[in-house]
């Protein structure tokens, strides 16, 4: 089977690209809109809408294969590559992609990926967005030609078990941290709410007491709604560097009040994702592995999550080589290749370091299945519901997608143990 044609088309990804250095910096609120200037560069205003671009992949019988490529909400900080806006990479896409991928032989996947990571345009790697897309839409065409999933073509590519046990999935509410967190109680979310508490004064408080009285009001609203007596989720909760700004990214005091959380958490496992935002990565390895160390020599059960500057594949070995955190975020869209989310996902796992297989509210449906795909082959510690911050959406995106997959897979023989 051969690629036929190469499309590109732009669309509209599920949320919007911020400027995160702008608003932890202090950008008042417009309604749904920032007000101020914006300081990362390529960004015209603080909050500008989600864009993406759709690879279609016609294979010569007939059948499309799709990919979208996308990048996070907070694109250009933490490391990450510029704002990916579709009318700058579409003409790219055209000029230098469509020559390489027509007439291609659909052949191994990851043959295929490695040849996307290793071209250049002008010397210089495609954008993550671009090879992110790109590699969702081979991966979809290597399974058309063989007419099975793509968690199969995975497991057959790296050699691991079908499994259609289900992967715990994250759910996100954005700003609407309280109403969302009912939803996912009483949905039964795996793990809540990701809470976006990327504000000081608004959301952390100067002392932290913001933070600690919502993590008690969560504790006792999962007690008061749970669906079931022995539904128990972790909590896990995204500060953006916010901890880090209030006690001066001193580890010991960030420590200190970390570990204080858990009594605020009752009996749910916490885990506290960017405490502090070095804006370098070997600082940002060295301030989160002396958290750690704290944290571990006090005997806290309270678990720190790496996100800035834990982008590429390379980062998160270097994370987990170091011992710089309990768990890290392979947030899908920075590392490019979805290959490298499957490579990130079992190196950690190798190396006794949870993985989260993260992601970004500004993805899209397409991205987000894919994604799932690759949970369920490499079956890291918890996967992110994506896109969209109305959780729903993308609850039921990821769900309803594995749900799909594990049947497929358990008629084929895996193995299908639920959740304890």
């Amino acid at each position: 089977m051969k690629i036929s044609r190469a499309l590109f088309a732009p669309g509209a990804s599920a949320f919007f690209f911020d400027d995160q250095r702008a608003i932890k910096a202090g950008a008042g609120h417009d309604g749904f809109d920032y007000v101020g200037a914006p300081i990362t560069p390529g960004f015209s205003r603080i909050r500008v809408g989600g864009q993406c671009i759709s690879v279609l992949l016609v294979l010569d019988d007939g059948q499309v294969a799709q990919g979208d490529c996308a990048a996070v909400q907070y694109s250009g900080a933490g490391g990450r590559d510029p704002l990916f806006l579709a009318g700058r990479f579409i003409p790219l896409l055209e000029r230098h992609i469509r020559p390489v991928l027509e007439g291609r032989p659909v052949d191994g996947f990851r043959a295929m990926a490695r040849d996307i990571e290793s071209l250049r345009v002008d010397g210089t790697p495609l954008h993550t967005a671009l090879r992110y897309g790109l590699t969702q839409a081979l991966l979809d065409a290597r399974a058309k030609s063989l007419a099975c999933t793509r968690a199969e073509v995975v497991c057959r590519e790296w050699g691991l078990p079908l499994d259609a046990s289900p992967v715990p999935i994250f759910g996100q509410t954005g700003d609407n941290r309280y109403e969302n967190v009912d939803k996912m109680v009483l949905k039964g979310v795996d793990v809540l709410p990701h809470g976006l508490i990327n504000s000081v004064d608004e959301k952390l408080g100067r002392d932290g007491g913001k933070l600690k009285e919502y993590i008690r009001w969560l504790a006792a609203r999962v007690a008061a709604l749970r669906p079931r007596s022995d539904y128990l989720p972790d909590l896990h909760i995204d500060v953006y560097g916010t901890i880090g700004i209030i006690f001066g990214n001193d580890p010991g005091r960030v420590a200190a009040y970390l570990d204080g959380l858990q009594a605020d958490a009752g009996p749910h496992r916490l885990y506290i994702e960017g405490p502090v935002d070095m804006e370098e990565k070997p600082a940002q390895i060295e301030a989160l592995r002396k958290i750690r160390q704290e944290l571990d020599m006090r005997g806290s059960s309270v678990r720190i999550v790496a996100d800035e500057w834990c982008n590429t594949r390379e980062d998160v070995r270097d994370f987990t080589d170091a011992q710089a955190c309990h768990m890290v975020q392979i947030k899908t869209p920075d590392l490019g290749g979805i290959q490298d989310i499957v490579e990130s996902v079992l190196y950690c796992k190798g190396h006794g370091m949870e993985a989260y297989q993260g992601g970004t509210c500004n993805e899209t449906e397409i991205s987000a299945q894919c994604c799932v795909h690759l949970a369920m082959a490499a079956h890291p510690s918890r996967m992110l519901a994506k896109p969209g911050m109305g959780f729903d959406e993308g609850f039921t995106i990821v769900k309803n997608e594995m749900e799909r997959i594990r049947v497929q897979l358990a008629a084929r023989g895996g193995k299908r143990n639920e959740r304890p």
